[in-house]
């Protein structure tokens, strides 16, 4: 069994001419063609889209999650704060307005007459 791969442009604009799988000077379990339009390869499994080896591929991902806990657990920290700070700002505030004692008025003008007297 064999897969022809056609030709095609490589990533910088060189024609590479079609060929075989397995490759003469290749792997003999390398059956399919692999790969995109700009680069192709033999390889021993036909959904394989990468030419890098699983190891690479895998401490890339490992790094991600990594970083990815790390950025998760750094923001429900900031929100877990901003709450606990939001409820003591809330409860510690007086429930009602202070009384000052004095009405403000412009000087040299008397005050208001109250409701109850005309």
């Amino acid at each position: 069994m064999s897969s022809d791969c056609t030709g095609y442009l490589s990533a910088d604009g060189a024609l590479v001419s079609g060929f075989s799988c397995p490759r003469a000077d290749g792997e003999a379990s390398a059956l399919y063609c692999c790969g995109f339009q700009d680069v192709k390869y033999c390889c021993d499994d036909p959904h394989s889209f990468f030419p890098y080896e699983h190891g690479y591929m895998w401490w890339l991902s490992v790094g991600a999650l990594v970083g990815l806990s790390i950025a998760a657990v750094v923001l429900l920290a900031f929100i877990i704060t901003v709450c606990v700070l939001c409820y003591l700002f809330i409860s510690t505030k007086p429930r009602n307005k202070l009384d000052t004692g004095l009405s403000l008025q412009t000087a040299g003008m008397e005050p208001y007459p109250s409701e109850g007297t005309s």
